[in-house]
């Protein structure tokens, strides 16, 4: 019979996995409880904590009663064995989130970046202060995921280009990953918010969906077999640029050496924040000066001028989903964004029969349910999906 050493060091390893997968899912748990709900035996169950407990992965946290016997000792994963970072990269305010191995938020800190200047010095300034607000020495940290505006190329990792953070160039990337000294990911911050939202929010466990964020611009994330998709450049979802009836074509749209692409024509021109503010100006429902968001929530109460105000914003912004719609097929799109938000279910309602009377599918709209930052909260996901699968690797 052949031998094959190399089988009992990978069942070890893959019962490992399952179990911390499983106390980060249901725990705590006694030794009993983790080999009934793995199908181990109580003494391969030992064998799996006492490795995870020398290799300061696990830890008794308690006792739970049982029946004549010694209480059972409840065994959980240690917070503290590695912390990730995530944030929220804007023109006007960096947000940070410190989190330990389980998820947990030690931490919360948003800054004003002033103005712009060097990206690295920027980041790094909040990375750093974050990690004081949580008392975690920058050392611990096991990943950092950066979410920001524009087209990310997912074969360098650069930022492209991005009209609001026209500082983030190429080479970027490494610089950070070398100021901080550890991996470092910049990803598309619609994207992000669309993983926090399958994980937190309206589609919670849904494997296909579409988020459309409408705020200062108009963004989307495709969610396909549960992963997001990209496209081969980065810039799937880039749907401002999406030719409708009635407006002129976006012009000169590529980047050039010291020119942005215009933000000119397509539905960008339709759904901007300026252009639903001077909208709703028209209809009378909100004053001028006011940002889109408050316009939007003004019309939600604001009777027949604002529903009709409503109506147009929300058949513009079917022109969108239903070109979507007609290719992806998702069933589920999720309206995101200070102005998704504002909306609420007066806007979902109405994008959702515009829709229908554009195209033969009519997908179910919901706004998003995720708390607080969705973006930072995206990028604190994917950050402990970097951070759990090297600590918890064997070769950790």
């Amino acid at each position: 019979m052949e031998r094959r050493p190399g089988v009992p060091r990978l069942l070890r390893e893959i019962n490992d996995r399952a179990a911390l997968e499983l106390l980060l899912r249901s725990g705590p748990l006694t030794r009993a409880q983790i080999g009934q709900l793995t199908g181990l035996s109580k003494v391969t169950a030992s064998q799996l904590l006492a490795r995870l407990e020398e290799r300061g992965l696990v830890a008794v946290v308690g006792e739970q009663a049982g029946g004549r016997g010694p209480n059972a000792a409840l065994y959980a994963i240690v917070p503290s064995c590695a912390y990730v970072a995530g944030l929220d990269v804007g023109p006007e305010s960096i947000t940070t989130g410190i989190a330990d191995i389980s998820g947990e938020i030690v931490a919360e800190i948003t800054v004003d970046p002033n103005g712009g200047g060097d990206p690295v010095k920027i980041v790094h300034s909040a990375v750093t202060k974050a990690c004081r607000t949580a008392k975690v020495a920058l050392s611990k940290l096991r990943s950092v995921v950066i979410g920001t505006p524009g087209v990310v190329d997912p074969r360098t990792g650069d930022v492209r280009f991005s009209f609001d953070l026209p500082g983030w160039h190429e080479g970027i990337h490494s610089a950070l990953a070398a100021s901080l000294r550890r991996r470092v990911t910049i990803e598309n911050d619609v994207n992000l918010a669309a993983i926090a939202e399958r994980e937190q929010g309206a589609a919670r466990g849904a494997d296909d969906f579409v988020l459309l964020w409408v705020g200062r611009g108009i963004g989307l994330a495709v969610i396909l077999g549960g992963r997001v998709h990209r496209g081969r450049s980065g810039s799937a979802g880039e749907i401002g640029y999406l030719p409708v009836p009635g407006v002129p074509l976006a012009e000169d749209v590529l980047a050039r050496p010291g020119r942005l692409p215009s933000l000119a024509g397509g539905l960008q021109s339709l759904v901007s924040a300026v252009a639903v503010a001077e909208l709703a100006e028209s209809y009378g429902v909100a004053a001028a000066g006011q940002s889109a968001a408050e316009c939007v929530a003004a019309a939600v109460d604001g009777g027949e001028r604002g529903a009709a105000f409503l109506d147009e914003v929300a058949g513009r912004l079917a022109l969108g989903v239903a070109s979507v719609c007609v290719v992806l097929d998702p069933g589920l799109v999720v309206l995101a964004g200070e102005v998704g938000q504002a909306g609420g279910a007066r806007l979902t309602g109405r994008v959702e029969e515009a829709v229908a009377r554009m195209c033969p599918i009519r997908p179910q709209v919901v706004v998003s349910e995720v708390p607080g930052n969705p973006v930072m909260a995206g990028a604190v996901l994917a950050a402990l999906d970097q951070a759990r699968e090297e600590v918890f690797s064997p070769k950790a």
